[in-house]
């Protein structure tokens, strides 16, 4: 079952920035927020210096509504105008990996589905019409 969609903007190292921007011009609450230098360590990819205080993913609620955002890692490709995708929450694995491969029909994976520290299923796909999609899975634990 899909649970929500949101928007998800993308920074290029000013994520802090913004979320101080967004939480006074738009009266956000800031429901949390997680950098780079927090991630669960990894020996075979460490965290250079200069990503350590980038934002890897920030919540904030305006109204009613959701707000994500993040920064990229220093050194990958950002461009002007990709910088807000769609993010969408997903309550089981099966249904992710449905919509993600209806999405991806005629466009283009920027990260194939697979499981993170914050999610069982997560990826990133560009689908026909130019639209970056962010699928994540969120499975219930007896809420």
């Amino acid at each position: 079952m899909i649970l929500g969609i949101y928007p998800y903007l993308v920074l290029n190292g000013n994520g802090q920035e913004a979320i101080k921007f967004y939480e006074n011009a738009l009266d956000a609450k800031i429901l949390g927020l997680q950098t780079f230098g927090e991630m669960p360590e990894n020996p075979d990819y460490p965290i250079p210096v200069e990503a350590k205080n980038r934002v890897l993913n920030a919540h904030l609620k305006v109204g009613n509504t959701d707000l994500m955002l993040s920064d990229t890692f220093p050194g990958q490709p950002y461009q002007i105008g990709s910088q807000v995708t769609v993010a969408i929450t997903i309550s089981d694995v099966e249904k992710s990996r449905e919509v993600f491969g209806k999405l991806q029909e005629g466009g283009q994976i920027i990260m194939p589905l697979q499981e993170t520290f914050w999610s069982p299923s997560y990826g990133q796909v560009t689908d026909k019409f130019g639209v970056t999609w962010q699928i994540s899975t969120r499975v219930a634990n007896n809420e």
